[in-house]
C-alpha cells in the first residue's frame, strides 16, 4: 500500500489547499450564503442540541441532563447531544446563542477537515494532486455526505475517517508513536459518535492495520515494529471514549433499543436498483422538488414491481460521487484491473464489504454480518453504510485518477474498448428500461441524458487534463477541481432533502418571532406558580418542532430521538417523533388527554397541527379549553395539569408493569396519595397537609422547600432514572420510584429543603458495579 511515494513527486501543499478551498467554498457557498439551511434531522434534532448546549453553558448550567424533553433525559449519555463532539462544545462555550446559519457553517468545516484529510493521505503517498481534489470534492460533496447532511452525527464520525487513516498509515509506515496518538484520537472521534457509520469505520481501520501486517513479506518485523505506535493510539483513544461509550450503552440498557432485531434492521437495507445512481445522479427524482419519486420504495415503484418491504427516507439511495469517479471506477478500475491494484485493493476490499452490508437483505452477506460482527445489532439501518462506501470509493477515484495523469495505467486492449461501450449502453439500456416499466419515461429522460452528458463530459476533462499535466500537477488538478465544482454543485446540489429557504426554520431562531411559541412562552409564564412547571406537548406542528423546547427552555413531553428511557416508552409509546399528527400515540395507561398520566407529566397546553378530536375522539366538550388558532397550531389548555412538586400525605402500594400494561390506576387523588412499588422505610402515618415550592429548577440541581407539619412524601413529577441523587437538609436519602414513572422522596415532619442532583458518573460506577455483581457467581 505505499504507492509511488517519492518525496520529490508530492504536489505543493498551499497550492492544492488553495484550489481545494476555493472549489469546497464554491460547492457549500448555497448555504454559507444563507440562501439555504439543512433541513430535517439537522434542524429537528441536532441544531436544537447544540442551542441547548450553548444555552447551559451561557447560563452556568450543566448539560448532562434536560427537562426540556421526554420528561426529563440524560443528554450526557445520548450520542445526539454533542456534548461529547469537541468543535461543537467549543463553539458552545464562545457563542451563547448560536444560529441555525452557524450550525450549518460547522457541519461544513467538518466536512471540509475530512476533504484535507484525503488530500494529505494522498499526498504522503505520492499520488497525483488531481486525483487529491477529485477524491476530497467528491468525499465532501459526493454520496450520502451529500445527500444526508442532516445527519450530523453522522457526518461528524465520516469525517474524521480520513483524518485517522492519514496518521495510521504514517504510524504504521514511520513505527511513530505521535502519529499513533493522532490516529487514536481521531479514531476516538469517529467513534464519539456512537452510531452504525463509528462502527464500519472503525472495522475499515483495523482492517487497515491488518493489511498492513500482512502486505509484503516479513509480517513479525511489521508488527514488532507497529506496537509501539497502536499502543500510543489505544491510550489516546481509549481515554477520550471509554467515558462515553460506558455511558451510552448504560442507557442503552435502560432505552427501548437495547438492540435491533434483523427483521427491523432490514427494512433499512439499501435496495440494488439505487446502484444507478452512482451514474445518473437523481433518475428516481428523489431530490426534485418537482418530481414525485418513483424508484424504491416509493408507490410508483411498488405498483410495477411490488412492495419491497423497506422503511427508509428517498434520500437513503442517493449516492451519486462525480461523474468523474463512475467514469474512472468503471473504465480504469473494473476493466483494466486497477481496482487490484496493490496500492488500493484494502480500499476495494472494504468498499465492497460495505455495499454488502449495505444491501442488507438483498444478499446473504448481512445476515452473517448481523450473526458474528460485534455491535451491528445495535442499528436498525444498513444502508447507513453508504456513507463508509462512498468515501471509500471517492479515495479508490482519486487513486485511479492519479493512475491516469502519471501515465501508469495498464495499456488498453481491444476487448477493454468494446466492454466500455458495451457497459455504458447497457447502464442507459437499464436506466430507460425501468423508466418504461414504471410508466414514467418523460420525466426520467432528461436525468439519464444528462448522466450520460457529464459522463461524456468526465471523460473529456481527462484526456484534457492528462494533456496539462506536462505543465504542472496544478494546472491538471485545477481543471479537474472545476469540473466536479460544475459536476457536483448541478448533480447533488440543494434539494429538498439538504437545503430549504430559512423561512421555514424561523420558529427554531433564540430570538423568533414566531406567534405560537411566544404565544406559548406567555402561557407558561402567565401560570407560573411556585409549586408549577408546566410542560406542553407539540404535535403534528412541523417537522423542526419536537425538540424546539431545547431551544427556548420550555419542556416538551416527547422529543425526537430514536432513543427513549423503555419505561417512559411503555407508558407513552412515544415514537421517535411527533412531527406528525398521527404519530401522537395512546397507550392503556395514557388512554387520553384527560389521563391521570397526562396529568401527572403537567401537560398543561398542547399545541397540535389539526383538531385535537382528530387524534383524541374520546374527548367531551369542556375537557380542554381552546386557547388560540395560529398559523401553525391549534392550542388547548388542560386545567387538570398537576403541579410539578407535591407533598403527598399517603401512599399506596401499586404493581407498576401491571398498570402500564392494563391501564388500571389505582382510584386515588394523587396529590394525596402517591403510588410505590415497595413499603417505604419509615413511611408516615396519615399526615397533616403540607406544601412544596419550588427554590431553584436547574437542568441537573433541583431545590424544593418543604412543609411538611406531619411528614410526608415529596413527589417530583420528573422522569426517574437511576443517576440521580436526593438529599435532605444536606443528608442523602432514596429517590422512591413514585407514580410509575416519578420521583419521590421520604420526608420527616418539620420544615425541610431536598435538592434532587444529577450525578452521571457516580451514579453510572454504582450501576456497573451492580451490574458485575450480578454476573458473579
Amino acid at each position: 500500500m505505499s504507492g509511488h511515494r517519492l518525496e520529490t513527486e508530492r504536489f505543493p501543499l498551499v497550492g492544492a489547499f488553495g484550489l481545494y478551498t476555493v472549489a469546497f467554498l464554491a460547492l457549500a457557498w448555497p448555504w454559507l450564503s444563507g440562501a439555504v439551511e439543512i433541513p430535517y434531522d439537522a434542524a429537528s434534532q441536532f441544531y436544537p442540541q447544540l442551542a441547548f448546549l450553548a444555552r447551559s453553558f451561557a447560563t452556568g448550567q450543566s448539560p448532562f441532563w434536560t427537562p426540556n424533553i421526554f420528561a426529563g433525559w440524560p443528554q450526557i449519555a445520548d450520542p445526539q447531544s454533542l456534548i461529547f463532539s469537541p468543535f461543537h462544545v467549543i463553539v458552545a462555550l464562545l457563542v451563547p446563542n448560536p444560529s441555525p446559519r452557524l450550525a450549518d457553517g460547522m457541519v461544513f468545516a467538518l466536512l471540509y477537515a475530512g476533504g484535507a484529510g484525503v488530500i494529505m493521505f494522498f499526498r504522503d503517498r505520492g499520488w497525483h494532486a488531481g486525483g487529491a481534489l477529485v477524491a476530497a470534492l467528491a468525499f465532501a460533496f459526493g454520496g450520502s455526505a451529500a445527500s444526508r447532511i442532516q445527519h450530523v452525527g453522522q457526518i461528524e464520525s465520516l469525517v474524521f475517517l480520513p483524518l485517522a487513516l492519514w496518521m495510521l498509515a504514517r504510524a504504521l509506515e514511520r513505527s511513530s508513536w505521535r502519529a499513533g496518538a493522532g490516529a487514536g484520537v481521531f479514531g476516538a472521534f469517529i467513534a464519539l459518535g456512537r452510531n452504525q457509520v463509528a462502527l464500519i469505520e472503525i472495522y475499515v481501520l483495523t482492517a487497515y492495520v491488518l493489511w498492513h501486517w500482512l502486505d509484503g513479506s516479513g509480517p513479525a518485523s511489521r508488527i514488532a515494529a507497529s506496537v509501539k505506535p497502536l499502543a500510543a493510539g489505544a491510550l489516546a483513544g481509549a481515554l477520550i471514549v471509554t467515558v462515553p461509550v460506558t455511558l451510552t450503552a448504560l442507557l442503552a440498557i435502560h432505552s427501548n433499543r437495547p438492540d435491533i432485531g434483523f427483521s427491523f434492521a432490514a427494512g433499512g437495507s439499501l435496495h440494488p436498483a439505487n446502484l444507478l445512481m452512482l451514474v445518473f445522479a437523481d433518475i428516481y427524482g428523489a431530490g426534485d422538488f418537482n418530481r414525485d419519486l418513483w424508484g424504491p420504495p416509493g408507490f410508483a415503484w411498488h405498483d410495477a414491481f411490488g412492495p419491497t418491504g423497506l422503511a427508509v427516507a428517498q434520500n437513503v439511495g442517493q449516492i451519486y460521487a462525480g461523474a468523474l469517479a463512475a467514469v474512472v471506477v468503471i473504465g480504469f478500475g473494473m476493466l483494466r484491473g486497477l481496482l487490484w491494484a496493490r496500492d488500493i485493493r484494502l480500499f476495494t476490499c472494504a468498499m465492497g464489504l460495505t455495499l454488502l452490508y449495505a444491501l442488507g437483505k438483498y444478499t446473504p452477506a448481512f445476515h452473517l454480518i448481523y450473526a458474528v460482527l460485534p455491535g451491528v445489532t445495535f442499528y436498525r439501518r444498513p444502508a447507513d453504510a453508504t456513507f463508509v462506501f462512498c468515501a471509500l470509493l471517492a479515495v479508490i477515484a482519486g487513486y485511479l485518477v492519479h493512475r491516469f495523469l502519471t501515465d501508469t495505467l495498464p495499456a488498453r486492449k481491444r476487448w477493454q474498448r468494446g466492454a466500455e461501450i458495451a457497459i455504458a449502453v447497457a447502464l442507459a439500456g437499464i436506466a430507460f428500461g425501468l423508466a418504461c416499466w414504471v410508466g414514467v419515461l418523460q420525466s426520467a429522460a432528461l436525468p439519464i441524458l444528462w448522466g450520460i452528458g457529464f459522463a461524456a463530459a468526465a471523460a473529456a476533462t481527462l484526456v484534457l487534463a492528462r494533456r496539462l499535466a506536462s505543465r504542472g500537477a496544478l494546472t491538471a488538478a485545477a481543471l479537474l477541481a472545476a469540473f466536479s465544482v460544475a459536476d457536483l454543485g448541478w448533480n447533488n446540489a440543494p434539494d429538498e432533502s439538504t437545503g430549504l429557504k430559512p423561512a421555514q426554520y424561523e420558529a427554531l431562531r433564540p430570538d423568533t418571532g414566531d406567534e405560537t411559541v411566544a404565544l406559548l412562552k406567555a402561557k407558561l409564564t402567565a401560570a407560573a406558580t411556585p409549586d408549577r412547571r408546566d410542560r406542553v406537548e407539540l404535535i403534528g406542528v412541523a417537522y423542526h418542532w419536537p425538540n424546539i423546547g431545547l431551544v427556548h427552555d420550555f419542556d416538551h413531553l416527547f422529543g425526537h430521538n430514536p432513543l427513549r428511557l423503555e419505561n417512559f416508552q411503555r407508558a407513552t409509546n412515544a415514537s421517535d417523533t411527533v412531527a406528525g399528527v398521527d404519530q401522537r400515540k395512546f397507550t392503556p395507561l395514557m388512554s387520553s388527554y384527560r389521563s391521570v398520566l397526562e396529568n401527572l407529566f403537567g401537560v398543561r397546553f398542547i399545541a397540535i397541527g389539526a383538531p385535537i378530536e382528530r387524534i383524541d375522539p374520546s374527548l367531551k366538550p369542556g375537557d380542554l379549553d381552546f386557547i388560540a388558532r395560529t398559523k401553525d397550531a391549534y392550542v388547548y389548555e388542560n386545567p387538570r395539569a398537576l403541579s410539578r412538586v407535591m407533598l403527598a400525605t399517603e401512599w399506596r402500594k401499586a404493581d407498576f408493569g401491571a398498570m402500564i400494561r392494563d391501564g388500571a390506576w389505582p382510584d386515588v387523588d394523587p396529590r394525596r396519595t402517591v403510588l410505590l412499588e415497595e413499603a417505604p422505610a419509615a413511611a408516615p402515618a396519615v399526615a397533616a397537609v403540607g406544601t412544596a415550592r419550588i427554590a431553584h429548577y436547574r437542568n441537573t440541581d433541583i431545590g424544593i422547600e418543604v412543609d411538611a407539619p406531619g411528614g410526608g412524601f415529596l413527589v417530583l413529577n420528573d422522569i426517574w432514572h437511576p443517576w440521580w441523587r436526593a438529599s435532605i437538609d444536606g443528608k442523602p436519602t432514596e429517590i422512591l420510584k413514585a407514580n410509575v414513572l416519578f420521583r419521590a422522596v421520604v420526608v420527616p415532619p418539620g420544615k425541610h429543603a431536598v435538592r434532587f442532583a444529577f450525578h452521571p458518573f457516580a451514579g453510572a460506577f454504582a450501576e456497573l458495579k451492580g451490574l458485575l455483581s450480578a454476573r458473579r457467581p
